[in-house]
């Protein structure tokens, strides 16, 4: 192993220090400062266990990225480079295609609580998503708030708005901006603000929380709430030789654990978004909706996009297109999640 990989693990051992008789003690690892709102929820979470376990389970954090980085945290985990961390299995590049394009299947799941339960449908549907989480223990699911359009100069308040703007969109939403008439483009979201203020730019495809986040408030004048899906995926994981370590009563706890961590993302996420849209209206962001037939439009070019992306994992050898069945079948009505489809 090189010298710089070994790093973080010697300072982790530098900073060790002898735990009493009896104590626990876990490493968590994030690539985000104390003060985000994901870390918030982390140290409820943190709480909880240390509280459940009468101070028998310790959980020391290292923030900021310095012990786990952003796309090797899956496979740092693994390989006990830190006990717990956040892992973003949606953004790394082999081994995770299905955990990526599910995020697509969740036209229909506005809420964050319906996103999690509609991520552990498609997960119950298909054993592919556990072969790609192979060697870890899920502790968290994580969904978002929905994203709309963010634009500097022009208000749009119909789909056909949208032609010739130039905007940045995940990868997942490209084909169906571009169906549209958008200039799709993909940027890292820390070049959004620079790219929009010099005009490169018309907009970006965003949450309502960025307008205080990330300052769009500051070079955006308009801001549409047409509801674009936003999927759920594993976000929070431990190594599975560091669980298998651990006593039955502390495993019982981390299970319990889960919906804690999981509800405080959600209010951490909610509280975020509420800041985020009080920063818009106070900068005189415009806020417009968009019609219902317009929703159901890019509704439905959303779905037929997903489905194409399903099938597409077949050059993988991975079967797409039964956990997307088994999750449109789950989407009773807006919102409303019950699982269909069983275990593929």
């Amino acid at each position: 192993m090189k010298l710089a990989a070994l790093l973080p693990l010697l300072l982790l051992a530098a900073c060790a220090r002898p735990l009493p008789q009896g104590v626990t003690e876990l490493t968590y690892a994030t690539p985000y400062s104390p003060n985000h709102p994901f870390s918030k929820a982390d140290q409820a979470w943190m709480r909880f266990v240390e509280k459940r376990s009468g101070g028998h389970i310790r959980i020391r954090p290292i923030w900021s990225g310095a012990l786990l980085s952003s796309d090797m945290s899956m496979e740092e985990l693994r390989h006990g480079v830190a006990d717990v961390g956040l892992i973003t299995p949606i953004y790394v590049r082999g081994g995770t295609h299905l955990i990526r394009i599910q995020t697509g299947f969740y036209s229909g799941a506005d809420s964050i609580a319906s996103q999690v339960a509609l991520y552990r449908c498609i997960a119950a549907a298909s054993p592919e998503i556990g072969k790609e989480l192979h060697g870890l223990k899920l502790l968290a699911v994580q969904g978002g708030s929905l994203a709309g359009i963010v634009t500097t100069d022009r208000r749009v308040r119909r789909l056909e708005d949208l032609r010739g703007l130039r905007l940045r969109a995940p990868t997942e939403l490209l084909t169906v901006l571009e169906s549209l008439g958008v200039d799709a483009v993909n940027m890292p979201m820390g070049d959004v603000y620079s790219a929009m203020a010099k005009g490169v730019i018309d907009g970006v495809i965003a949450p309502g929380d960025t307008f205080r986040s990330l300052h769009f408030a500051e070079v955006s004048r308009h801001y549409n709430t047409l509801a674009i899906p936003r999927g759920a995926y594993p976000a929070r994981a431990m190594g599975l030789a560091r669980w298998n370590s651990l006593t039955p009563q502390e495993q019982a706890i981390l299970n319990e654990s889960q919906g804690v961590w999981e509800a405080a993302l959600e209010t951490e996420i909610h509280a975020a978004l509420e800041k985020g849209m009080d920063e818009a209206r106070k900068q005189g962001v415009t806020i417009d909706g968009m019609s219902r037939a317009e929703q159901a439009r890019f509704d439905a070019l959303y779905l037929r996009d997903s489905e194409q992306n399903a099938r597409s994992l077949s050059r993988f050898g991975i079967d797409g297109l039964s956990p997307f069945r088994a999750a449109r079948a789950s989407v009773r009505a807006r919102d409303q999640i019950e699982c269909k489809g069983g275990s593929a």
